[in-house]
């Protein structure tokens, strides 16, 4: 099996996050977009929609790309007008790994430069998806390996186009997984299953990946834009707080007991219900209406 140029590029230089790119792409290297082409960013009715934009190397990310992901995702948080994101791609793959060409300088390998890279890079990514603080829905238009199943497993939901695929494609290449693969998986589907998928490395269909958890919903190609819309604007609709605050219930529930669970949701609300949203809530179920939630 042919290793991408990609691949042997990032990989001689001793990071782990080379792992996902695309076994397809053995063609010449393509010129480089600018930055603000290749990761698309629009706001439409509420919704921040990210888009990775370089199908001519099946959207694996660069550092600089990468970096800006993590800012736009941020930004979502903090911007009132945002209530809900999307992640989506053009051309055959969602996202094919990480392409560390264009990253910091390499020099001498010294014990602790793995760890560290791997921290401020793959791990970054993951938690920004993780602690946005507005529902992320992942759109998977195509195949996503590496770190790239791991974006899309990290977001809040998962939808996913028929031609899809899912590659823990790690192993393929001798390496341990990263961007909180196992932290993920294991919560997902069940530390048996994750295995199979991680030891193995073998491609999950969509239909595959719906059945045992890993994606909410399959749909046709030609769907997949408008059913994440659908989505989207129905969150952007909703109670941003009371969506933010049970997205934190969720995410911590399996890293904590139940005594600290429950102490958590007595916490959360007790400050939703400062919010305009909540007292909106209430005041429409008493007066048998429709609420209008603005997302405060």
């Amino acid at each position: 099996m042919p290793v991408s140029p990609r691949a042997s590029d990032a990989a001689s230089r001793g990071s782990t996050e080379s792992a996902g790119a695309p076994e397809s792409a053995d063609s010449p290297e393509p010129a480089e977009k600018p930055l603000d082409s290749s990761i698309r960013h629009t706001t439409d009715n509420a919704v921040s929609w990210i888009t990775l934009d370089r199908p001519e190397a099946m959207n694996a990310l660069t550092w600089d790309q990468r970096e800006r992901v993590i800012a736009l995702l941020a930004e979502a948080s903090a911007d009132p007008g945002v209530r809900a994101v999307v992640i989506t791609a053009t051309g055959r793959g969602f996202c094919a790994g990480a392409d560390l060409r264009g990253g910091p300088p390499s020099g001498a390998r010294v014990p602790g430069d793995v760890a560290r890279t791997i921290r401020l890079g793959a791990q970054r990514l993951i938690g920004a998806v993780l602690d946005c603080e507005k529902p992320v829905i992942a759109a998977v238009n195509g195949t996503a390996a590496g770190i790239g199943a791991h974006l899309a497993f990290a977001c809040d939901l998962v939808l996913a186009a028929e031609p899809a695929r899912f590659i823990e494609v790690f192993v393929r290449r001798g390496l341990v997984p990263d961007g909180g693969g196992a932290y993920l998986l294991s919560r997902l589907i069940g530390p048996q299953r994750a295995k199979e998928l991680m030891f193995f490395g073998d491609a999950l269909s969509a239909t595959d990946a719906e059945r045992i958890g890993l994606v909410n919903r399959v749909v046709p190609a030609q769907e997949l834009e408008k059913t994440a819309r659908a989505w989207a604007e129905r969150l952007a609709a909703g109670p941003t707080r009371a969506l933010a605050l049970t997205k934190q219930l969720v995410n911590a529930s399996l890293d904590t007991d139940r005594g600290a669970a429950f102490a958590a949701e007595a916490a959360a609300q007790e400050i939703n219900m400062t919010t305009a949203d909540a007292i909106e809530g209430v005041a429409s179920f008493v007066e048998r209406r429709t609420p209008r939630y603005e997302g405060r």
